[in-house]
């Protein structure tokens, strides 16, 4: 079953195409990637799906409802969540108060507070940040922020999770870790969309890989079939 499409997905800024006629799909309980030169678009695909810019032309449906037109905030209550590139956490507040306010927020229904923080504790031990919950988010290491980013995706209940670079900047054993925490989102049932320049890490959990150049699919399919497609090699992956 198809969770996500995209037909002919377009975005102009001014007289910059910065993607243009786009098709894709993305089906339940998947983990595709997605990946390209810096400058291809992928961010702003990211962005068009999640409702943070308007689309040009085109149509984006999840969970067979045209959401092309609707707020981020209406888009999240759906049940599609993101991570960013560049983190977006409220620095003062602590670890356990960034998951509780997107908890009680986030969701479709009324959250007490007390359920908020029952939620936001359970999140907080699943991606390994249970002792740090007192912390301001702003003192946490680069992989604990990106940690508590998912974490704060999480606690809206998504059926869909867009990760936007969650491994840039890290160390090859803090990769790891991300791997495997990936992994485990995607036992809990939910989908993963992922933007990745780690190929190891695109390469080892996507089941479907889509690679833009430009703007434009240049070519989708499983990670042996991208690994060996001569177009991909010449404008992305290198000899």
């Amino acid at each position: 079953m198809r969770i996500l499409e995209g037909d002919r997905v377009t975005k102009h800024f001014g007289g910059l195409t910065a993607v243009l006629d786009v098709d894709f799909h993305i089906n339940q309980n998947e983990i595709v990637g997605l990946i390209g030169p810096n400058g291809a678009g992928k961010t702003t695909l990211f962005n068009l799906i999640s409702g943070a810019h308007t689309l040009t032309s085109g149509k984006t449906k999840f969970n067979g409802k045209d959401i092309s037109a609707l707020k981020p905030n209406q888009i999240c209550k759906l049940g599609l969540a993101r991570t960013f590139q560049l983190i977006k956490l409220f620095g003062n507040m602590t670890v356990l108060e960034n998951v509780m306010v997107a908890s009680l927020f986030g969701e479709s229904e009324h959250v007490s507070d007390t359920e908020a923080e029952k939620s936001a504790l359970e999140l907080l031990a699943f991606v390994g940040l249970g002792d740090v919950k007192g912390t301001p988010a702003r003192e946490l290491t680069l992989a604990n922020q990106k940690r508590l980013e998912v974490a704060r995706a999480l606690a809206t209940k998504p059926d869909l999770l867009l990760l936007d670079e969650l491994m840039a900047g890290l160390n090859p054993t803090e990769v790891e870790k991300s791997i495997a925490l990936i992994a485990k989102i995607r036992d809990k049932g939910i989908t993963i969309f992922m933007i990745e320049h780690v190929m190891k890490a695109i390469m080892s959990v996507c089941h479907r890989i889509l690679v833009l150049h430009h703007g434009v699919k240049i070519a989708e399919g499983t990670p042996e079939e991208i690994a060996n497609n001569e177009k991909v090699i010449e404008v992305y992956l290198g000899e």
